[in-house]
């Protein structure tokens, strides 16, 4: 503890009638603690009958009293403390308050430390600070009333932080000493005064801040050595932790390049080049999700065009072999009605497509549920033949067979002209012309699978026909090829359009939303089409050529086609169970690998002899 007291009394009391004088003190003062948010204990303006204060205590005590004389009205004590601890014995409202304090240090009232800008809104003011806090302490003997002031600058604010109503006459002597007291207690703090005046019977002389001692800078140490050494070792290791950063994320970032990827077209780009055009692969440039993974729109810098990038997941079935065999294939097609990839991208377990970016998505978005518009007769036709056109293609006018093994509604996209193109090629099968095909794996989607695939694991362009007869059904009748939610007569939609077509009202089986406006003879071709390529037999389907050539009117179709086959025939599943899983499996592409999957059910009216789990030997 530390005191500081003017050497002489002053007088205090008129001594005719023994009242208290008016006065007046200000006083700068600066709290330091060791730590920054924990001071000990405060600093107290003081006027006190004797200067001696030998039996006083530190730290709660703040050097004027002790815990036996506490409280005594003998003490005659006025103090107005700046207590930066908050002690519960003496009952402290908190850590950084003002207080009067009379023979106790108990306040009679205390208010939280702050002062008064000039639109009379109070301020916090920190105690422990550090800085320079410029007070007032006042007492007006004829109003009886004690303010206190506080500020941070040399203008003294209007109004006081604290005003207590009290006749200080009963407390005070005819003489008395004026000083301060501080102590600290387990924490230490520095207590400074830098300046100080006081008058009775008056106001206190003005103390200009600016012109006061400043406040001492910490001992000097012989560290500036070792402070640059420090700085220089820290900034060599944030460079150092820096471009270990960096390089690990180039690292992680960088494309490796196996060498068969040499032998890959078409174009590949870099992971940074996809990851910039699709804006990190942000949720909001989702075009769609399927069991592949996601497809993202994206931008490309250099040139300035719109690209589709389908971004394969690491848990789809579609894996390395299904990405390359995308890649290989379709990167070296090139028809209107196919969907163009313009490139490709492999970082790790990473692999991405980019194709040509088609504005109105899928055909099965404007043809189940709620669409997004309905399409006009004349739009379907367009589309039916796009389609038939792009097969005829990968099966006759590319330099090997390409069997596409997916078609279905969800991989037709449209341009901005409603152009039907035959997209995602990760099942496609190549093999040359005038060669049989080997046998694989049978995948391909409910509804769309040719009944000989599960018998024979060989994929041929006629099991392309066949899914392709189911897609000529369903833009006409506007439903799915297997429809849950129908009927047993309703069920599958080719053994619907075959009943209707028996029972001569074929025309009943059109899409309601077309309203009665379509070419009659074009649907009753696209009709017989449908039946025609869903045949059971594969012999007895039409070639895409013979297809093209009845849709563009240069071969006349058969009077009556042929019954496609008994679609209700089974391999021992539960038909319950069958008709449950179809809910699921809507346009979600099947792999037969073992062990039977619930979401596939395959509709053949021959018995299932095996299912694959690997490829066979061709």
């Amino acid at each position: 503890m530390g005191h500081a007291f003017y050497s002489s009394p002053f007088q205090f009391k008129n001594s005719t009638t023994s009242t208290a004088l008016s006065f007046s003190t200000c006083f700068a003062l600066a709290i330091v603690p060791e730590y920054p948010k924990l001071g000990g204990h405060g600093l107290a303006f003081t006027i006190s009958q004797s200067n001696d204060f030998s039996t006083a205590l530190p730290s709660q005590y703040l050097g004027l009293l002790n815990a036996t004389d506490v409280g005594n009205f003998s003490n005659h004590i006025f103090a107005v403390e700046f207590d930066t601890v908050q002690d519960f014995e003496f009952g402290d409202i908190n850590d950084n308050h003002v207080g009067i304090n009379i023979n106790s240090l108990r306040s009679n009232m205390s208010e939280t430390s702050g002062y008064y800008n000039d639109d009379m809104v109070k301020q916090d003011l920190n105690l422990k600070c550090g800085k320079a806090i410029l007070a007032w302490v006042e007492y007006d003997s004829v109003r009886k009333l004690v303010n206190v002031t506080l500020s941070t600058t040399s203008r003294k604010p209007k109004l006081p932080v604290l005003s207590y109503h009290i006749d200080l006459s009963p407390f005070l002597k005819e003489h008395m000493y004026v000083g301060f007291s501080a102590s600290t207690g387990l924490l230490a703090s520095s207590h400074y005064v830098f300046g100080w005046s006081f008058k009775l019977n008056g106001e206190a002389e003005f103390l200009d801040l600016d012109s006061l001692p400043s406040l001492p800078g910490p001992k000097k140490k012989h560290t500036g050595l070792i402070l640059g050494v420090s700085i220089m070792v820290v900034i060599f290791v944030l460079i150092v932790i820096l471009v270990a950063i960096y390089l690990v994320k180039r690292f992680k970032n960088a494309d490796v390049i196996e060498p068969w990827e040499l032998e890959v077209g078409p174009h590949r780009y870099s992971y940074q080049e996809l990851k910039q055009a699709t804006r990190g692969f942000k949720d909001s440039e989702l075009l769609g999700a399927g069991g592949f993974g996601k497809v993202y729109k994206g931008v490309l810098q250099n040139p300035n065009i719109q690209i589709a990038v389908k971004r394969i997941s690491h848990e789809s079935k579609q894996g390395l072999r299904e990405f390359v065999s995308e890649i290989s294939s379709i990167g070296r097609l090139r028809h209107r009605n196919l969907v163009q990839l313009v490139g490709w991208c492999r970082r790790r377990g990473d692999l991405l497509l980019v194709y040509d970016f088609m504005p109105n998505g899928s055909l099965d978005n404007f043809l189940f549920e709620k669409p997004r518009m309905v399409l006009t007769w004349e739009q379907r036709f367009k589309i039916i033949k796009g389609v038939a056109s792009g097969l005829l293609y990968l099966h006759e006018g590319y330099e090997q067979i390409v069997v596409h093994r997916d078609v279905k509604a969800s991989n037709v996209l449209l341009d901005g002209e409603l152009n039907g193109r035959l997209g995602d090629f990760g099942l496609a099968r190549l093999y040359e012309h005038g060669s049989n095909p080997g046998t694989t794996r049978v995948v391909g989607t409910l509804g769309y699978l040719a009944p000989e695939l599960p018998r024979t694991g060989r994929a041929t362009e006629k099991s392309d026909v066949f899914a392709f007869g189911a897609l000529l059904l369903e833009v006409v009748c506007g439903r799915r090829p297997i429809e849950s939610k129908a009927g047993p007569e309703e069920l599958v939609l080719v053994d619907m359009v075959w009943n209707k077509w028996r029972e001569g009202k074929i025309l009943d089986v059109i899409d309601k939303s077309l309203k009665g406006e379509f070419n009659e003879s074009e649907v009753l071709i696209v009709l017989k089409l449908g039946l025609m390529c869903s045949n059971n037999q594969a012999l007895s389907r039409p070639s895409m050529r013979q297809v093209m050539s009845y849709l563009e009117g240069e071969a006349d179709m058969p009077d009556a086609p042929m019954a496609p086959g008994d679609y209700n025939g089974g391999f021992g599943f539960d038909e319950n169970e069958c008709l449950h899983s179809l809910a699921s499996s809507r346009g979600h592409t099947c792999l037969v690998n073992g062990n039977v999957d619930g979401t596939f059910v395959s509709v053949s009216t021959a018995p299932l002899s095996c299912l694959f789990t690997d490829e066979l030997p061709r």
